[in-house]
């Protein structure tokens, strides 16, 4: 078990010191998408360890939310909010690990919102019914996997293009021609104060989105038929987002800034989430044989620079996990306009649940390649 270390101490960490996730400090009971990116890590190392209590965890957090007709604590689908399916990705591994019609039923009913979600004008999921025709990269880790999985597994896989079209629609409007990167949001209608008006485009290319966007892609390419018309296309995607990435890896640590493009620049910081995120998916790239060897000296760089700079371990043993940005947005009630100076005025917290779940996500998908 020494090869998966890093992977179990965070999940030991995680269960002792918050229990019920839910509890945990300013979420009170919220269904919130950190809840899912947590669960998800446990759903991994559950997966190479066979330890049972991590599917306990997982199924005692989701209980707490999951009625047993299938209802959802906190969950109004006419919100039309693409962060509140996140979670919806726990509900199949419940599904079969139990056999209770619960899991089966609340996953019909995220995936209902789909349905009647409103899109742009090309059929882009808008990112939230509040942020009207804006596709930010957040939203295909939010929703993709969850909608491709819930397709495959119960409608036959009718709507696998409607998955793959998302990041195919997000890439063509957020891609930058000049670094590769993708910027973090583009507003269709071109009327936002924080965007473009001539490109529609967000000024700034944000670490944790670039992080959502790759392990998206990294997630439904695992899932998605090699067979299916935009694999190589969602493949292609995913292998020049990360080369546009590791020019910008930096050269000292092996980690990822929290403005990607501007590490030199005063204020700006190295980021846990982002570079969890981006190690997650390069990982996990490697594993499904979508990315070659000649990534194997990046990854290496980029996980020991995760655990050099971002890791502090307690007096009790905990895992710590330093230098995450807790959340970042753009426009909004307090009309955040995605310039630099917004991006790092942004609170930087320890052990941030998201952050938590991309780390034992990476080095769950680490420490497995180490064992292949």
């Amino acid at each position: 078990m020494e090869q998966v270390k890093w992977a179990v101490r965070t999940a030991e960490s995680i269960m002792e010191r918050t229990p019920k996730l839910y509890e945990d400090k300013g979420y009170n009971g919220k269904w919130s998408y950190d809840y899912g990116v947590i669960l998800k890590g446990f759903e991994r190392l559950a997966g190479l360890t066979g330890d049972q209590r991590y599917l306990q965890y997982i199924q005692e957090n989701m209980d707490y939310f999951i009625g047993e007709d299938g209802s959802v604590r906190g969950y109004s689908p006419l919100e039309y909010n693409i962060d509140h399916l996140n979670n919806g990705k726990l509900l199949f591994g419940l599904h079969r690990e139990t056999g209770g019609a619960k899991y089966k039923q609340a996953a019909a009913l995220l995936r209902s919102q789909l349905d009647h979600h409103p899109r742009t004008s090309e059929g882009a999921f808008w990112h939230k019914q509040i942020y009207p025709y804006q596709i930010w990269l957040d939203g295909l880790y939010m929703g993709a996997p969850f909608y491709l999985e819930y397709t495959l597994a119960f409608e036959d896989g009718s709507r696998v293009d409607d998955v793959t079209r998302q990041f195919i629609l997000c890439e063509k409007h957020t891609k930058d021609k000049e670094t590769g990167l993708l910027y973090h949001a583009w507003d269709e209608k071109r009327v936002q104060p924080w965007c473009d008006p001539e490109t529609g485009l967000s000024p700034n290319f944000w670490g944790r989105s670039l992080g959502w966007y790759v392990m998206a892609l990294a997630d439904v390419l695992e899932l998605l038929p090699a067979e299916h018309k935009d694999y190589a296309e969602l493949t292609r995607i995913l292998s020049e987002t990360l080369t546009a990435l590791r020019v910008f890896q930096d050269r000292d640590s092996g980690v990822w800034y929290q403005v990607v493009d501007k590490g030199g620049r005063k204020g700006n910081y190295l980021e846990a989430s982002a570079t969890s995120m981006i190690t997650y998916a390069i990982a996990k790239g490697m594993r499904l044989g979508l990315l070659g060897g000649e990534w194997q000296s990046t990854l290496d760089w980029a996980y020991a620079g995760l655990i050099a700079e971002f890791v502090l371990e307690t007096k009790q043993g905990w895992v710590n996990l330093n230098k995450t940005c807790q959340v970042a947005g753009l426009g909004g009630k307090d009309q955040r306009d995605g310039t630099y100076a917004y991006y790092i005025s942004e609170p930087i917290i320890t052990n941030d649940q998201k952050g938590l779940g991309a780390f034992l996500l990476a080095c769950t998908e680490y420490e497995y390649a180490q064992r292949r």
